[in-house]
């Protein structure tokens, strides 16, 4: 265990270097943030149906969803690993005395958990203090809050296990260019990340719930926002850790039979 936070405080403490670029980023989001909401607004203010999220709710959600980008954002996958395994100096992870699979997914959360800590807080401050209904506010009760806790923390680890069955796909292909583009655009649709999930058609919305992406950001968004409370929210975290055992059973099955068959080349 102690191997392992250590690569964990390696990778998390380099991750905390680029204070440029999250400043960058930060000013990014908060364009994206307040056009989406913009965009919404003129739905609701001209849309003749009712809709499933108050505007409020879909406020709070969004900007939770800007705050927590770095840690949900699926684009992002560690080239390094990529790179290692397409060069062959896998060769020299295998000699580490150290769970593979373990090492990587430890990598990942360290990384993704550093820009998450550099960008979360002056979005969440800022979005706090915009006038009623465009800013951010408080969840409904706190029990909502304890359950966000919970499922953020099970959304994230559910995200990690699928990204590591993405690197382990670049052990059975010639560029893993291919698979990270289509799991990209899978992952944004389905989460949540491009139109929240209330928002598809009804008669989808139970098919797209049973997926493991909507047990990444969806779950607990619409937790924080109080869309799903009490017995719904328990019932919706229970599923993410279903979702979890599954990944990471899955992916560890995989791991163990790719590196039974890897060949490096070179000398």
């Amino acid at each position: 265990m102690i191997k392992y936070l250590s690569f964990f405080k390696i990778r998390f403490t380099a991750g905390l270097q680029y204070r440029a670029a999250a400043w960058a980023g930060i000013a990014t989001q908060f364009a994206w943030g307040g056009m989406t909401i913009l965009m919404f607004r003129a739905f609701y203010q001209n849309g003749e149906n009712a809709f499933p999220m108050t505007f409020p709710e879909l406020s709070s959600y969004i900007w939770i969803q800007q705050a927590f980008l770095a840690m949900f954002m699926a684009w992002f996958f560690d080239n390094d690993i990529f790179n290692n395994i397409t060069s062959g100096n896998i060769a020299y992870e295998l000699c580490r005395p150290c769970d593979l699979y373990t090492m990587w997914f430890t990598k990942n959360m360290a990384i993704r958990l550093s820009r998450t800590m550099l960008r979360c807080l002056p979005i969440l401050l800022v979005a706090a203090f915009l006038p009623y209904p465009y800013g951010v506010t408080l969840p409904p009760d706190f029990l909502s809050g304890v359950l966000f806790l919970f499922s953020i923390i099970i959304g994230f680890l559910v995200l990690v296990a699928f990204s590591m069955l993405i690197y382990i796909s670049a052990f059975y292909t010639l560029s893993p260019i291919g698979i990270r583009l289509l799991a990209t655009s899978v992952i944004e649709f389905f989460t949540g990340a491009v139109i929240p999930l209330p928002f598809f058609p009804e008669s989808l919305q139970p098919i797209i719930y049973a997926l493991p992406f909507a047990s990444m950001q969806n779950t607990p968004f619409l937790i924080y926002v109080g869309y799903i409370t009490g017995g719904g929210a328990v019932k919706n975290i229970l599923l993410q850790l279903i979702w979890l055992m599954v990944l990471i059973t899955a992916g560890q099955f995989l791991m163990k039979r790719a590196l039974k068959k890897v060949i490096v080349q070179g000398g």
